[in-house]
């Protein structure tokens, strides 16, 4: 393990071209984001409305091929809100992956529901259409108003796949046994900014899609949001929430219903405009690292994760499947002991105090990756 070691941290630092601490994904600002940033200041619109805003909403429901974007504070508020539209009430169930961010679980619990932990595919690291239609056939009634957990009694609301680290799962299979079981789809694609499934990007499949500018996002503007879709109405029932559900009036405040103040600012949306214009060229960067790490690690005996046939990935934060937890820990150990930033998959969120008596499948999958899974360096090099 350790000659694996020296020889992963070798090809690293030849890569960034430094003997410096390699960060596992940091933020690269070489366009147009001091100009934009600087405009917005001398035109004193740096809160909610501005026209980075309005820019920005375009330019991401164009990414997405959706019909609305909609700029928030960030992806977490994104996919609260996009539930709430979704149709997800005090006490009902959500099915989602327990091999996520907490943010996944949290924006559930937000809304009074409660997250329904379904194993993932290994190959993507996704939500498991199969896995889902197996628990849906075991438990999952479909009444005159929804589907609903025999189980539990409660209403299943939505379903939430995430697409890990930038890899799309399966969707044409999930949104199949959606369907069937009359359950709306939430995309939580906010890391997959630029992937594609057959042709199309992540986020534009389901009912509603959202996505998350992080700090360590592919693109960012230290923080912020949106959220997508195709159809108009919900849009714009996306914009009122988000924006305290404040009726349009030149100076009189009326709030017809219980909004949320999660407004982008403009000058982090001025900040996101020049960054999504670089987006192409970002992705074509990680891919041809992508590349290269796939080679590296050919005759080793370590499995970098790749796209999947059918896809296109974004290559956000790459990563490898080591043997097995021991040796999992000591190639963190060791790598980030010689200034290699590496870290592991998320724990599953059943194992957190808040999750842990949420109802869940075996998880078979989860547990295999969630013990060998290591993400490594993915920042774009300039």
């Amino acid at each position: 393990m350790s000659e694996l070691v020296d020889d992963t941290v070798g090809f690293i630092r030849e890569h960034y071209g430094t003997e410096d601490i390699v960060p596992l994904h940091v933020p690269r600002f070489v366009g147009n984001e001091k100009e934009y940033v600087t405009n917005t200041i001398e035109s004193t619109f740096v809160s909610s409305v501005g026209a980075y805003v309005d820019q920005f909403e375009n330019t991401i429901a164009d990414i997405s091929q959706t019909k609305r974007g909609v700029a928030v504070v960030n992806g977490t508020a994104a996919l609260q809100v996009a539930l709430r539209l979704a149709g997800v009430k005090q006490g009902d169930e959500v099915l989602t992956q327990a091999l996520t961010f907490v943010a996944t679980a949290n924006a559930i619990r937000y809304n009074g529901a409660n997250p329904v932990f379904i194993d993932v595919d290994r190959d993507t690291m996704g939500l498991s259409p199969k896995a889902v239609k197996q628990f849906l056939e075991e438990y999952g009634e479909v009444r005159d108003d929804g589907c609903y957990n025999r189980k539990t009694g409660k209403r299943i609301a939505a379903c939430v796949p995430m697409h890990t680290f930038g890899f799309p799962g399966h969707l044409d299979e999930l949104l199949k046994v959606c369907k069937k079981w009359n359950i709306p789809v939430v995309e939580d694609a906010a890391e997959s900014l630029g992937s594609f499934y057959k042709g199309k990007p992540t986020g534009s499949f389901g009912q509603l899609g959202i996505f998350s500018f992080n700090g360590n996002k592919i693109v960012t503007a230290g923080g912020g949001g949106a959220i997508v879709t195709n159809d108009q109405e919900i849009g714009r029932h996306a914009k009122h929430l988000t924006t305290t559900a404040k009726k349009s009036h030149d100076y009189e405040y009326y709030h017809d219903e219980l909004g949320y103040n999660y407004r982008m600012p403009n000058l982090n949306a001025a900040l996101l405009c020049a960054q999504l214009e670089q987006l192409d060229d970002y992705i074509k960067k990680k891919r041809l690292l992508a590349e290269k790490y796939e080679d590296f690690f050919a005759d080793k005996e370590i499995m970098f994760r790749s796209e999947q046939d059918g896809t296109r990935a974004n290559y956000w934060l790459m990563c490898i499947e080591l043997k097995n937890r021991k040796q999992r820990d000591k190639f963190l150990k060791e790598t980030n002991e010689k200034g290699i930033n590496t870290r592991p998959i998320w724990q599953l969120m059943y194992r957190l105090p808040m999750y842990e008596d949420c109802f869940r499948d075996d998880q078979k999958n989860a547990e295999y990756l969630e013990d060998r899974i290591v993400n490594i360096p993915s920042s774009v090099k300039v």
